[in-house]
């Protein structure tokens, strides 16, 4: 081997001393402590102001107590109230309104992020005004529809503009068999935009070349929404579908701004809300927080175990893409260690794997098939979703 050619080797494939393995080199302590500063100051602020305050309201949730007084301890009496109070039970049931809502929320937004996501005449407007809604302040919403369902106010005189009389028309705000779902309109109307751009963002990060492959294929816009959309944006669905429904539950401040929770549109957050500073039942309304925690934790969970069993087909076809993957990554290796014995303008490497240029250069060409085929089979795996 001359010179030339051992040092046109050493370029390409780099001294024997600066190939250190990860675990071996040495720690950069200044790029740590840069590291650990900048995460202390929000760490130390989540613990105090989060996690402290969080297990001191569970201790709290074991007392009757008040805000001055003696504390006194009452064990589970508080959780027991919790599910026994018909009051705060009927609370409890008011949430299954905004768990609707949430769905229709979640479904109405993916249908309009699905459009919205190409290139639609108009679409940058409608982004904009979708989105518009949520950097408005929640209670200046909450004025907002509380003018807009007052009787004879904006509601009314349009529906009288389209030729329905005053007097047959509901008490948008009073009529206890109407006046939750007004409400719960009034937080999709502010929640559509975010959960809208959420998935928008979701899909536009799917590789545009999926959608020309399940093209050639001969798939309509459905099964490419069923087979690389929705496998897309599993991570984001599951994250809207967890907001939506912690939302639901927690609920309060387009029923405690419309109607101050009157006639029957108290939920569980603004009745919390009440026996927390109106009645001073502090015991009793840290027993409600935990129970709300609790529940919004299992049906968390209950709608991960769904959505896992709805897209474990899915899940399959990601994996076998994924397979592909790693075996393209390791033919493109395996190329491009043939193709650096064999460099133009340098002496040939005569070594056990390529005895001659010829042998190589076949070895780059085969691992070029297999690059190919494996990018091909990943494509026509990722866009089936088998």
């Amino acid at each position: 081997m001359t010179s030339a050619t051992a040092t046109a080797v050493a370029e390409t494939n780099g001294s024997p001393a600066d190939e250190i393995p990860y675990n071996k080199q040495p720690r950069d302590w200044k790029k740590i402590g840069v590291i650990v500063g900048f995460c202390a100051v929000p760490i130390i602020l989540l613990v105090v102001f989060t996690y402290l305050p969080f297990f001191q309201m569970c201790g709290y949730s074991f007392y009757k107590m008040k805000y001055i007084g003696t504390p006194k301890w009452v064990g589970l009496k508080n959780y027991i109230d919790v599910f026994t109070r018909p009051d705060l039970l009927a609370t409890l049931k008011l949430s299954l309104y905004y768990m609707v809502g949430a769905i229709v929320q979640v479904a109405l937004a993916l249908y309009l992020a699905t459009v919205l996501a190409f290139k639609v005449r108009g679409g940058a407007f409608f982004k904009g005004a979708m989105f518009f809604p949520y950097l408005i302040n929640g209670i200046a919403i909450g004025f907002i529809f509380k003018f807009f369902y007052t009787r004879g106010y904006v509601l009314d005189t349009v529906l009288q503009w389209c030729g329905f009389q005053l007097d047959n028309l509901p008490y948008w705000l009073k009529d206890q068999s109407i006046n939750n779902w007004s409400l719960v309109f009034s937080s999709v109307w502010r929640y559509l935009g975010q959960t809208m751009i959420l998935f928008i963002g979701a899909i536009m990060s799917i590789d545009g070349s999926l959608y020309e492959a399940a093209e050639i294929d001969g798939a309509n816009k459905w099964q490419q929404f069923k087979h690389i959309i929705l496998p897309g944006i599993q991570t984001i669905l599951v994250l809207n579908i967890i907001l939506s429904i912690t939302g639901s539950l927690s609920a309060f401040e387009a029923p405690y701004v419309i109607t101050s929770g009157a006639n029957g549109t108290g939920t569980f957050f603004v009745q919390m809300d009440k026996i927390a500073h109106t009645d001073q039942k502090v015991g009793l309304a840290s027993a409600m927080a935990v129970v709300l925690l609790c529940i919004i934790m299992i049906c968390a969970l209950l709608q991960k175990i769904i959505m896992g069993f709805l897209f474990r087909d899915a899940d399959d076809g990601t994996a076998k893409a994924r397979k592909h993957a790693k075996k393209v990554e390791k033919a493109r290796k395996k190329a491009m260690r043939q193709a650096n014995r064999v460099r133009p303008g340098a002496a040939p490497v005569f070594t056990k794997r390529a005895k001659r240029p010829a042998r190589a250069n076949r070895a780059v060409l085969a691992a070029g098939n297999v690059v190919g085929n494996a990018a091909g089979s990943a494509t026509v795996a990722a866009a089936e979703g088998k």
